[in-house]
């Protein structure tokens, strides 16, 4: 690479930096005062990205140029005040987690929002005025518009810490990302400054869209796209550290626009391809900063919870009547093939709601009684489909041995990513299991010889006596009910009281000698297990697998589904994976907007019930045996 064309790649690096600062700042603000976990982020900055271009369209591309970018940052603005009001207000008090499914489901409404005002086609808006050409740069092009890009990022930045350390309204900003509850003691209106927080977060995400439309077109899949590089440059930077988000967007940006100028290099004589790396770059340096140092470059160590040692109503195992009622529930499902003999897709469907009730109550596992959130869980659910393909496909293994193998498969990973990952808590934790997955996903989806690529492996399926679907349905009930038995004996096992003990009160715990990291790392490595285990059987039901089986929308999927059911109840996740997963199918087939109907589902049971459906139903039984 010339010193020209390395320059020219600084250059580009710069003017992508200053739009992922305008991003991970508003999530930073946010977060910081919120702790919300703001899956929603990111559709704020499509939504600037599609209002710049129709505003632009009505004010025209010459005079109506800016005041169109700095109208759609103030309508995105004013859209996050009201979701901030009217949905978000009213769940303050649930679980932070519980508070991401209602962000994830305005992802669903936003998305086919935008799709129905202006279509499933990219749209592309106008040059800026002016700033439409190019300027020579010791030989090389550039564009000028991208000039003004690098400029405004350290200006937003500088007039950012004007307002957080030079008025009122940014030292309570500032006060609330260290101690909300002290702020709010002290007799600080809460709601107002949550919502001025989460409007002005809105308005910097809108501002970066809008910003972008000379230089990409209006897309429907802007929103995920984005979320997953904001998150990572919070975490990198420290959350809630604007400076931070300013110095990781630069590191990150500069990073891929390098790896981009570099290509294709051959060492010994071996091709690598350091553009691929764009794919997983920002999460390799994600997981590097977050080893070293687990709070970020230029955050802070979190400090204790005031709700530390605050135990959960503790778990206890079903009396007989639930006993009786499961048994039931068995011997109907047993009974499912022949009850709907004349309904062959009903059989397809159970397949799949039982393999999405085993990853999510795997998930649960870490999540509820070991109190360890993952964004990435799906990488083991992957790594069990692959195994269970690669063992049948490469090694001409049977497939009864491969099913039994392909778990060990995805728990020797958890048994690599989890040593690394139980060290840190809380969000930290989440998303270095994210960024050990989405390494994951990229070797998979770039490793064309051994895993097929993006094209996946087909050809995998179950054994000669299994080929009917009935007889494979039976399996897999079998099979998911001596999982579900097996997790559910752990959980009241010594091992899952010291797991809920470490989860609860950490300092008491390593007082009586608990191990609380090793009791993680070893739940960690059982949650993978099951996962395997709903991969390997999800893969022999569909006969391929593919790379979408471990990306983060499955992760995210998982997350679902546990919340929806409920946290703090074993059967919660089984009953958010069955729900969830039937209203998915049911809804996607009946309606080209089903992402809007689901999400607006999703919602109603955020708002009606907080504790999660099987939460409700448990609170709702006690009271009935009690009276």
């Amino acid at each position: 690479m010339t010193f020209s064309a390395f320059l020219v790649q600084l250059l580009n690096g710069l003017a992508g930096a200053s739009s992922l600062f305008l991003v991970a700042a508003g999530l930073s603000l946010i977060f910081g005062v919120t702790r919300i976990v703001n899956f929603a982020h990111g559709s704020f900055y499509m939504l600037g990205v599609y209002l710049a271009v129709a505003l632009t369209g009505k004010l025209g591309a010459g005079i109506g140029f800016w005041p169109s970018v700095l109208l759609a940052a103030l309508a995105v603005g004013l859209i996050g005040a009201v979701v901030e009001v009217l949905l978000l207000r009213r769940i303050y008090r649930a679980p932070e987690l519980f508070q991401l499914l209602a962000t994830f489901a305005l992802v669903l409404v936003i998305k086919d929002a935008a799709l129905w005002l202006w279509g499933a086609e990219d749209l592309l808006g106008p040059r800026a005025p002016g700033l439409a050409g190019s300027i020579e740069i010791l030989g090389r092009r550039f564009p000028t518009y991208d000039l003004l890009l690098i400029a405004i990022g350290p200006a937003v930045l500088g007039l950012l810490t004007l307002l957080l350390t030079r008025t009122r309204w940014g030292t309570l900003v500032r006060a609330a990302t260290q101690d909300r509850e002290m702020v709010g003691a002290l007799g600080v209106n809460q709601a107002v400054l949550f919502t001025s927080v989460f409007a002005l977060g809105a308005l910097l995400a809108g501002l970066g869209g809008a910003l972008q439309v000379p230089r990409e077109p209006a897309s429907l899949h802007l929103d995920l796209l984005t979320i997953g590089d904001a998150f990572v440059v919070v975490v990198v930077g420290g959350m809630g550290s604007i400076p931070g988000a300013y110095v990781a967007a630069l590191l990150i940006a500069e990073i891929k626009a390098l790896c981009i100028g570099i290509g294709t290099v051959q060492i010994g004589g071996i091709d690598f391809s350091f553009s691929k790396l764009t794919l997983v770059v920002e999460f390799l340096v994600m997981a590097v900063v977050l080893v070293v140092r687990p709070w970020g470059l230029m955050g802070r160590p979190q400090g204790v919870s005031r709700n530390a040692g605050a135990a959960e109503a503790p778990l206890r195992p079903a009396d007989q009547r639930l006993k009786v009622a499961g048994l039931v529930l068995l011997i109907v499902l047993l009974a499912l093939p022949w009850w709907g003999a004349n309904m062959p897709y009903a059989t397809v469907l159970a397949i799949d709601l039982l393999t999405a009730a085993l990853f999510a109550a795997s998930l649960h596992f870490i999540m509820g009684p070991a109190g360890m959130h993952s964004f990435g869980h799906a990488a083991y659910f992957g790594l069990g489909a692959y195994g269970a393909a690669l063992l049948m496909l490469r090694l001409q293994l049977p497939m009864e041995l491969a099913l039994v193998v392909a778990p060990l498969v995805a728990a020797l990973g958890a048994l690599v990513v989890g040593w690394f990952s139980v060290r840190l808590t809380g969000v930290y934790l989440a998303m270095l299991t994210l960024a050990f997955a989405q390494i994951v996903w990229s070797v998979t989806f770039q490793w064309d010889d051994f895993t097929g690529g993006s094209n996946g492996l087909t050809g995998v399926w179950p054994a000669a006596w299994l080929g009917d679907k009935s007889a494979y349905y039976l399996l897999v009930l079998i099979t998911v009910a001596l999982a579900g038995w097996a997790l559910r004996r752990i959980v009241f096992s010594p091992f899952g009281y010291a797991m809920r003990a470490g989860r609860d009160s950490p300092l008491r715990s390593d007082a009586i000698g608990i191990d609380v990291k090793r009791v993680q790392w070893v739940a960690f490595v059982i949650a993978a297990l099951f996962a395997g285990l709903a991969g390997a059987l999800y893969a022999f039901s569909k006969g391929s697998i593919s790379p979408d089986s471990m990306h983060v929308g499955k992760s995210v999927d998982g997350l679902v589904m546990v919340l929806l059911g409920g946290v703090q109840t074993l059967a919660g996740p089984w009953v958010g994976a069955v729900t969830f997963t039937w209203l998915q199918d049911s809804i996607a087939r009946n309606t080209e907007y089903w992402r809007a109907l689901l999400g607006g589902v999703i919602l109603l049971l955020v708002l009606a019930f907080p504790m999660g459906l099987a939460g409700w139903v448990r609170l709702r039984y006690e009271r009935w045996v009690i009276r």
